[in-house]
């Protein structure tokens, strides 16, 4: 690198600092190995769209390095004073723009675009804002020609060229030009004048080859594959008499189907039979004889082709006369399979003679030139937009390249264009979102960063998003699905958002500390219920029976008198053998025995002395320890790089996100200074239930 560059230290890697002018005129110099992006998707990000938009030269919703450094130094070619660049001014001044071709000719359209506002050459600006800037837009677009080379249909003054543009727009389709209108471009107007000769050029051949043949020919055409198919099946029969049944129809039983429906002459089944009843060396019948689905293509072939060539009025055409009328238009037939095709075809020869004229080149240069009209504006709407996108990146190209080259907004603490806005959720603040639009695709990725992610689904009124929120302080307990919070845009704008996914990894070391013993009072807790709900419902099913013996108490009782267990004569039960003596002296011993083990093992305890804080520390660590340890190594590893990457970034470093950069991306409020304590209302009323008064205490 022979540039000086300047490094700042920051997510385990040293990052390239972006202040002055000269590192972004260097930017192709900077070794791309050091950079802490490589691409970035264009949408999801708090950045102005239009700009990443102009800066994404191949539109393909990416930017990457490259173009980043072309932006760099397209900007560098025309800009020669780079202070407003560096302040991010809204307004780009007239003395900012350089002495190079590319800036005499931004600093033309700046007055031009100042002029055409109303502004005198005296009393004119010397900078211009975006808001002129777009007006300027809207009226070029409004204007016959607007330099993007498309003629609107109704652009054209001549009825006959506007009906023409209008059929070529019916049949090659239409494109928007920039104001939104339907028109046509040269490649259209090119295509349809192409098609257009070729089809006349067919017509202009089959005028001078078949010389009144045509209609013969095309009723013979029409006809042909199911005459050839009724003289082969007829020849077939000659060979064997017994197939003339079987070659007359179809399967009998096929046409008892389409029997049980509704025919009609030009349905499949019947075009399907053969064109006449087949015999062993059977003629062609013309009349009705023929199948009536084929009659009136044999009426047709008799009509314009066996009388006008054959001649006669012969009812019928057996196979050597349908040999010599093929002869007879086979040069016309070879003229009619080499009929255009498509869209200008379809039209049809005089429909396109009436649209082109007698002199179609010079009705398609005529359309061409309307064209070759609206490119000659193209410099000046270029000239306009080229002020656009350099007043643009001279209002965000500084902080781009802060958010892609070395993220130094983002560790400075300034609010990086991938940090979506504030999660306010269980009494702390997180301050790393990120947009997300796919959750599943996003999160196994995302999970790599060893970090603990809530995916929040937000909706505000009739539109929904979803967001993922790095928890990086205080601790995990209350943070679960459904959980609801509230989510702050960057532009300010609050959002219901609820907890749908959740990504589990330690926050803290000193959460991982408490860990266990939350683990433990948990079971604990589980436990107890357990017994509880037990022996709940070993009391109710003992209420049951008592229940049911109190209702059964005008009967005879089932068990002896004086046996244990047995029903007094009220219905009671007689009270049972007291508890055995051996009984209580067993549960004395073990009591016994259990106090003696936990009075040896506190004796043991007390005689160590001075050492008993370490054997304290020590029983803690066995229990901490392994969860302490686990946490630590995790956080070591904990990065924002694949929750980026997930979202579309190519992130070329680590990016860790330490312990200190963690706490203060989630905030929790912090203790209020000479707090007082209220008593509670239950503890604030006299005997009588009377609200005492609270008075606050002086400050």
């Amino acid at each position: 690198m022979t540039y000086p560059w300047r490094f700042f230290r920051a997510g385990g890697a040293d990052q390239a600092r972006m202040d002055t002018a000269d590192d972004l005129l260097h930017l192709r110099d900077l070794d791309q190995k050091r950079w802490v992006a490589l691409a970035c998707p264009t949408r999801g990000l708090e950045f102005d769209e239009r700009t990443l938009d102009l800066i994404d030269l191949d539109r393909d919703g990416r930017i990457r390095a490259p173009e980043l450094i072309a932006a760099c130094e397209w900007v560098g070619a025309r800009l020669k004073d780079w202070q407003p660049l560096l302040r991010g001014d809204a307004r780009l001044a007239l003395a900012s723009l350089s002495d190079t071709e590319e800036g005499r000719a931004l600093a033309e359209e700046l007055q031009r675009t100042l002029a055409l506002a109303g502004h005198t050459a005296q009393a004119a600006p010397t900078d211009i804002g975006l808001e002129e800037i777009r007006k300027r837009q809207s009226h070029l677009v409004a204007e016959r020609h607007n330099g993007d080379g498309i003629v609107p249909v109704a652009a054209f003054e001549d009825p006959a060229d506007r009906a023409l543009a209008q059929a070529i727009a019916d049949a090659l389709g239409a494109v928007a030009d920039a104001g939104g209108e339907p028109g046509i471009d040269e490649t259209r107007i090119q295509a349809f004048f192409d098609q257009a000769a070729a089809l006349l050029a067919w017509h202009a051949e089959g005028e001078a080859d078949c010389a009144g043949r045509r209609a013969a020919a095309m009723a013979v055409q029409a006809v042909h594959d199911k005459v050839e198919d009724f003289f082969a099946r007829c020849r077939l029969a000659s060979y064997d008499a017994s197939v003339a049944a079987t070659l007359n129809a179809t399967d009998p039983e096929q046409l008892k189907q389409h029997a049980a429906g509704l025919l009609s002459l030009e349905s499949g089944p019947l075009k399907q039979l053969p064109v006449a009843p087949v015999m062993a060396g059977g003629a062609l019948p013309l009349d009705e004889r023929a199948n009536p689905a084929w009659r009136d293509a044999l009426t047709a072939l008799r009509e314009q082709a066996v009388r006008p060539l054959l001649g006669g009025d012969a009812a019928e055409l057996d196979e050597t006369a349908w040999r010599a009328l093929k002869r007879e238009v086979q040069a016309c037939r070879e003229w009619l399979k080499r009929q255009p095709t498509g869209p200008v075809a379809a039209l049809g020869v005089e429909a396109v003679t009436a649209l082109a004229g007698d002199q179609p080149e010079a009705t398609r240069a005529r359309l061409l030139a309307q064209v070759a009209d609206d490119r000659a504006a193209a410099p000046r709407h270029a000239a306009l937009n080229d002020l656009e996108k350099l007043l643009l990146l001279q209002r965000g190209l500084l902080r781009l390249a802060r958010n892609f080259v070395s993220f130094e907004d983002f560790y400075e603490g300034r609010g990086a264009v991938f940090q979506a806005g504030t999660l306010f959720v269980d009494g702390r603040a997180c301050e790393l979102t990120v947009e997300v639009g796919d959750p599943a695709r996003h999160a196994p990725i995302a999970g790599l960063a060893k970090a603990y992610l809530a995916y929040c689904e937000c909706v505000r009124l009739n539109q929904k998003r979803t967001i993922v929120a790095v928890v990086s302080a205080g601790d995990v307990d209350f943070l679960f699905v459904g959980r609801n919070g509230l989510f702050y845009d960057r532009e300010g704008h609050d959002w219901d958002a609820r907890i749908v996914k959740v990504i589990e990894n330690p926050i803290s070391v000193g959460q991982a500390f408490l860990s266990p013993y939350k683990k433990l009072v948990r079971l604990v807790e589980e436990q107890v219920a357990k017994r509880a709900a037990a022996s709940d419902s070993t009391q109710q099913g003992r209420l049951g029976q008592w229940a049911g013996r109190i209702a059964t108490v005008d009967q005879p009782a089932a068990a002896p008198a004086g046996a244990p267990g047995a029903a007094t004569p009220a219905g009671l039960p007689v009270p049972g053998r007291r508890v055995d003596v051996g009984t209580v002296a067993a549960i004395g011993v073990a009591l016994g025995s259990i106090s003696t083990v936990i009075v040896g093992i506190f004796g043991r305890f007390v005689d160590l002395g001075w050492w008993i804080p370490l054997a304290v520390l020590g029983i803690v660590l066995s229990i901490s320890g392994p969860s302490m340890l686990i946490a630590w190594l995790k956080l070591r590893q904990r990065s924002l790089g694949p929750i980026l990457d997930a979202s579309g970034w190519a992130i070329n470093n680590r990016m860790k996100l330490s312990t200190r950069l963690g706490g203060s991306l989630t905030k929790r409020p912090q203790p209020v200074p000479q707090s007082v304590r209220l008593p509670e209302i239950g503890r604030a009323q006299r005997q009588d239930g009377t609200p005492t008064a609270v008075s606050e205490p002086s400050m």
